[in-house]
């Protein structure tokens, strides 16, 4: 794959394709050196360092704890891409719309968009009075006031418009999946401070030489592990009867549709290990800051169950590291279910004149998909959960805190990097075709 890199930039369409994601992305990085007016940044990142908090702060590139104009960055775009996506398959039109093809998704698209900026301002407005609520997460000149509070959110705004706006462009003109593309280089973005800050730990002999590998055979080990199960899929074998295009080819008893149809189209249906990605554990650790805010709304009324929470329920604790991992099963299970609807599928290939060779069309071939779904779904699961707990081990055993060694943002780059070489292999795939096929024209009307 690659390949396909070096192959890229011997294209000139495909240089400045390049070329062009790589400006926009860069227009991106520098607007997250910009802080929101009214913020003391300074302040405000030690209290968004963990949690919730520090989950979205590095998704964001840590535009969070820096407060900066993308502060929020492409977060509203996609939970309400999560929320159509998941309504789609419950509210019968937008189900509808979603079979019109271009249109539709165009339609759906907008809807997203729309979605995203209203609840883009319901976040800012939270975020801007959990910032006002401490005077000394505001800026000096500035008071906690409702100009203030107003100043924040347009910009949060601004700043989520001005984002989706970057994330189509390079969607469209670019290479690659552009919201996708943003996150992973916010992500990306925070690991050569953070690759300073273990080196000076080394330095100082505050870590071990042996500590210092095993740390970074884990990552490597980690990252194969994502690379392997991020392709791994289950391939069910599909047979097609009749043209997939929905009609038979001609009268089913006749001898000349045998002829035309021989043994049917053979082809197999993805199952991917790991269907939800990273959403399971986005979930569970929007849950989890649930003890976070108990345990501040009692800490003066019942100072011993704050004191509990805070010790018991915080990352890297044995019983925060549980419920985390039965919460990452139990959005996986339901992600899963809402994301492959087996019923549906077999009504499409019955309707497509498909069916699995040795089981019966209809609700035998419902029973057959749910199950691979619910063990592969089992593994999926296992996989986010020990994904998501090494690093705490990890770091606990090592006492590397400085690199921020998360499977979620491994998870992320390992995936969007995955895909954008796939996307340049096909690109290249389809000009080296067009290139035959313009060969071929030219030398025939010669001998012509």
């Amino acid at each position: 794959m690659l390949r396909a890199f070096r192959d890229a930039f011997r294209i000139p369409d495909l240089q400045r394709k390049i070329v062009f994601t790589l400006l926009l992305l860069a227009v991106y990085r520098l607007g997250s050196t910009i802080p929101t007016p009214g913020v003391n940044t300074a302040a405000l990142s030690q209290a968004t360092s963990g949690g919730l908090f520090g989950l979205i702060s590095m998704i964001s590139g840590g535009n969070l704890s820096q407060f900066s104009i993308f502060a929020l960055g492409v977060l509203p775009y996609i939970t309400a891409s999560i929320v159509i996506q998941l309504m789609t398959t419950t509210i019968p039109a937008l189900e509808k719309l979603s079979k019109e093809g271009e249109e539709g998704r165009k339609k759906i698209n907008q809807f997203t968009r729309y979605s995203a900026v209203a609840l883009g301002a319901v976040q800012a407005l939270f975020f801007s009075l959990f910032v006002t609520s401490n005077a000394a997460y505001v800026a000096v000149g500035w008071t906690p006031g409702l100009f203030t509070v107003l100043v924040m959110v347009l910009t949060q705004v601004a700043g989520i418009a001005f984002t989706m706006w970057i994330g189509e462009r390079i969607t469209e003109v670019g290479i690659g999946n552009g919201i996708s593309l943003i996150i992973t280089v916010g992500i990306i973005s925070a690991y050569p401070r953070e690759i300073a800050a273990t080196a000076q730990l080394f330095r100082t002999d505050q870590v071990q030489l042996l500590s210092l590998l095993a740390f970074i055979a884990i990552i490597l080990v980690t990252i194969a592990g994502i690379v392997y199960v991020y392709q791994g899929e289950r391939r069910v074998p599909v047979t097609y009867a009749r043209a997939r295009g929905g009609a038979p080819t001609a009268a089913a008893g006749s001898a000349s549709a045998a002829k035309q149809q021989g043994a049917g189209q053979a082809t197999w249906l993805p199952i991917k290990v790991n269907q939800a990605g990273v959403i399971p554990v986005i979930f569970a650790s929007a849950m989890l800051i649930i003890p976070n805010l108990i345990a501040s709304a009692t800490a003066t009324r019942a100072p011993g169950v704050s004191a509990w929470l805070n010790s018991n329920l915080v990352f890297g604790q044995p019983l925060y590291i549980l419920l985390e991992a039965t919460l990452i099963f139990g959005f996986t299970y339901l992600y899963n279910s809402v994301q492959f609807d087996p019923k549906r599928i077999a009504e499409q290939l019955r309707e497509a004149g498909g069916f699995i060779p040795g089981v019966r069309p209809g609700t035998p071939t419902t029973e057959y998909l749910g199950s691979i779904s619910s063990r592969l779904s089992l593994w999926g699961a296992i996989f986010l959960v020990v994904l998501t707990v090494i690093p705490q081990i990890v770091q606990r055993i090592t006492g590397i805190t400085t690199f921020q060694f998360s499977g979620t943002g491994l998870l992320i780059i390992v995936g969007v990097a995955l895909e954008t070489l796939k996307q340049l292999e096909a690109q290249l795939t389809v000009r080296r075709y067009d290139g035959f096929i313009s060969k071929g024209r030219i030398r025939g009307r010669l001998n012509n």
